[in-house]
């Protein structure tokens, strides 16, 4: 279990992050990771059967696609949560910076693999 016993600062932890797509955990409340991730182009199209997540945007400009409804459009300081069974697929035209809340049982790319996909083993050892 990830123990923090020292505050943890949000821009230094992104600084570490060398590629897109590829979430680290810096923090657990509860059932929750707190992740971070470093976002370019698009990732793929999935969902998440039982966890909803959340994306807030720490620098640049998110946009989720959602199935069945319009775009989501994120600015920095705006966060979205998408619900759990929504099939979306995160892009970003420009890099742009995110903190992730979601459950400990959340895959990256949900049941869909892809070049992108990171287990939680290597979101952890990041």
């Amino acid at each position: 279990m990830l123990q923090l016993l020292n505050p943890t600062n949000i821009a230094e932890e992104l600084a570490k992050i060398t590629e897109h797509w590829s979430p680290r955990v810096i923090g657990q409340v509860n059932d929750q990771y707190v992740k971070v991730a470093k976002v370019k182009g698009e990732l793929v199209w999935h969902k998440h059967d039982h966890e909803d997540e959340l994306f807030l945007v720490v620098y640049g400009k998110l946009v989720i696609r959602l199935e069945d409804t319009e775009d989501v459009t994120l600015e920095k300081g705006e966060f979205y949560i998408v619900p759990k069974g929504a099939m979306h697929n995160p892009l970003a035209e420009e890099e742009c910076g995110l903190v992730l809340i979601e459950s400990v049982s959340t895959k990256h790319t949900g049941d869909v693999e892809s070049p992108l996909t990171k287990s939680i083993e290597d979101q952890l050892s990041s």
